[in-house]
């Protein structure tokens, strides 16, 4: 039984795998055929926090597939009426698969601790696999490669830059991320993603510039994620310095794209200008949400073409 909590679950053979699987359900979503790898499989989506990408590009998916997707609100009880090891006990007698948005990662990891079938975290404090997993396999069909490429990321230290530096560490990308002081990883958590992503060549530096010269893609987020609306103010002021515009993206290598996870607040960390501009990617790496997910169900799931 597999899990995916985060892209340290994931050797550099198995997102290999799984990205030949996506480009080949991809190909055949193309041309109008909708595989039907997982037939009766239902996967269940338990969601703590809201969403657009996650939440259809997995129902889509599954449903492409030839499988069932369960979306699961507040009145299960998720957290509420039970423990968390007795929900996800009899959750899993039900299901296949579970996908995970949660608020903490040791909700996530909890949950799989006691579930007799496939946990996947959809998103939580401490990483976004389906989202790097989207995004390299973006950059791949853009760029043709990965391995000795720059991914250059301007703003928060987050979740997802967390997940793609694993995820660069893995493909062979270098990956260089601008963030102010107060913002950047510590020591220990460099150590964490240097632990599981030991190949992996990692720069942090406080200069936006610096993270886009060398880069093929410039990535950025929001500066407040969800649950941080009360220090968005202070955020504001903290990354005034750091927004993608069109100076910053002249900086990255000829061609390099913009890629952003979404939701965006445009005006803060980047401009109508860039993210509607012909270097903007975000479209095509929202769509390849739901791609690269029914790569990793398949993978899972024990069913690939």
């Amino acid at each position: 039984m597999k899990h995916l909590m985060t892209l340290a679950d994931l050797t550099d053979t198995e997102i290999a795998h799984i990205f030949a699987i996506t480009e080949d359900l991809k190909m055949k979503f193309a041309q109008g055929l909708r595989e039907p790898l997982l037939p009766g499989r239902v996967i269940a989506l338990l969601f703590e926090k809201p969403s657009l990408r996650t939440r259809v590009s997995f129902e889509a998916g599954i449903g492409h597939l030839g499988g069932t997707a369960m979306f699961l609100g507040a009145d299960t009880g998720f957290g509420k009426r039970e423990s968390l090891a007795d929900f996800g006990r009899v959750l899993s007698q039900y299901v296949d698969a579970l996908v995970v948005r949660a608020f903490r990662h040791t909700t996530v990891c909890e949950l799989a601790e006691h579930a007799a079938c496939s946990v996947i975290n959809g998103l939580t404090d401490f990483g976004h696999p389906c989202q790097a997993m989207a995004d390299l396999y973006t950059i791949r069909e853009l760029v043709g490669k990965l391995k000795g490429s720059t991914l250059g990321w301007v703003g928060d230290a987050n979740n997802v830059a967390r997940s793609l530096a694993l995820g660069c560490g893995k493909v062979g990308m270098d990956f260089v991320i601008a963030s102010p002081k107060a913002y950047q990883w510590s020591e220990d958590e460099i150590a964490w993603i240097q632990q599981h992503a030991p190949n992996l060549n990692l720069t942090v530096t406080t200069d936006p510039v610096e993270a886009v010269s060398d880069a093929v893609a410039v990535y950025t987020d929001v500066w407040a994620s969800m649950g941080q609306e009360s220090e968005q103010q202070q955020r504001a002021r903290d990354f005034a310095a750091y927004q993608v515009n069109a100076q910053l993206m002249a900086r990255a290598q000829k061609g390099a794209v913009f890629m952003h996870c979404l939701p965006a607040r445009r005006g803060e960390e980047v401009t109508d200008e860039v993210i509607d501009g012909s270097q903007s990617v975000v479209v095509q790496q929202a769509a390849n949400r739901m791609h690269a997910q029914k790569g990793i169900l398949a993978w899972m799931l024990g069913k690939t073409p």
